[in-house]
């Protein structure tokens, strides 16, 4: 009985100790956990999602350079590879983390099949209007007209991409009813070479390294868009010149082609939430460092997008951070807006 009385005790006097011992450590490893977690969230608030586009593509380099040119102690972008214009508005208004999205400006469009056009109506507004981007058209040189590709296999990338919306309102607009297929861009020029398809599309500002990096061997060339009818109300005409594809394109010559412009698109948060003073944080740093973008080594595209800053975005309302940002500078003198 001694013998267990004494256990008892003994059990006890451990188990007293090791409660002491783990009852020390807990408040250091609960300030760690606190730390990380502070950290975490800090983190966590400064951050901007950026849905951009393919990794062949322009968009995806529009975002790079503004990861590089606006990341601070107080806004982190982070881009994101994006499957297209219609997908990335549908990611703006749906998907979490992303805050940003670069689409093109006949995207909105697509959403009216779907039912989600008045949707976009209320939850999406844009910052500033962007480039335009230019309509490739990749063909064997035995096509020399757009008409031929009636009745023929013509790649236009993936269901929700921009290039998968433009190509078919722009075959629509001409009568053209060609074959469509919908590979990504890279097998689509791997299919265009072994003869498979007779033509592929890529709407994307220039210069795409896919296309300028496309292995022609003489049998492709950039087939010629006219700017006509239809098309005019809804595109503006655009060329390709020799030093914009020369493996494609020969000296001297130019190629006209359509162009669809593009736009910086945010979700419409309310005002006091930390979402809508995230986006206005990216909305500041984009405005007051903008010039930044026009440097060397920056996309050329750039320089494009300097002359339409202020332009407007029919049926489209500005954010709301943006669109002070546009009255103060437009009443600003010429010199501040010329630095700016």
């Amino acid at each position: 009985m001694h013998q267990i009385s004494l256990c008892i005790a003994l059990i006890g006097f451990i188990a007293s100790a090791s409660s002491a011992v783990y009852g020390q450590s807990r408040p250091a490893g609960d300030r760690i956990g606190q730390q990380s977690r502070m950290a975490s969230r800090s983190d966590n608030d400064r951050v901007v999602g950026i849905i951009s586009g393919g990794t062949e593509g322009t968009y995806i380099r529009i975002a790079a350079d503004l990861a590089n040119v606006l990341d601070s102690p107080d806004l982190r972008i982070l881009p994101i590879v994006g499957r297209g214009s219609l997908q990335n508005l549908r990611d703006v208004m749906f998907l979490r983390g992303v805050d940003i999205g670069i689409v093109q400006m006949d995207a909105r469009e697509g959403l009216k099949g779907e039912n989600l056009y008045e949707e976009a109506l209320k939850r999406l507004r844009y910052v500033a209007r962007l480039y335009n981007e230019e309509v490739h058209l990749l063909a064997s040189r035995d096509i020399t007209d757009v008409r031929q590709l009636n009745g023929r296999k013509v790649n236009i990338d993936t269901g929700g991409s921009g290039t998968n919306l433009t190509s078919r309102l722009i075959f629509d607009k001409l009568g053209i009813k060609p074959e469509f297929t919908t590979y990504d861009q890279a097998s689509s020029y791997e299919r265009l070479r072994a003869g498979e398809i007779q033509a592929a599309i890529y709407v994307a500002g220039r210069p795409v390294r896919g296309v300028a990096e496309f292995q022609s061997e003489g049998r492709f060339h950039l087939l010629a868009i006219p700017f006509e009818g239809e098309l005019a109300e809804t595109y503006l005409p655009a060329r390709f010149a020799a030093s914009d594809y020369p493996r494609l394109i020969e000296a001297g010559q130019e190629i006209p082609t359509l162009a669809v412009g593009s736009a910086l698109v945010v979700f419409n948060w309310p005002e006091r939430s930390e979402r809508y003073r995230r986006a206005e944080r990216f909305v500041n740093a984009f405005f007051s460092r903008f010039e930044e973008l026009l440097k060397p080594g920056r996309h050329p595209k750039w320089k494009e997008v300097s002359a339409s800053l202020f332009a407007n975005l029919p049926g489209w309302q500005r954010f709301k951070p943006a669109h002070d940002w546009v009255a103060r500078l437009e009443t600003s003198p010429p010199l501040v807006r010329e630095k700016r």
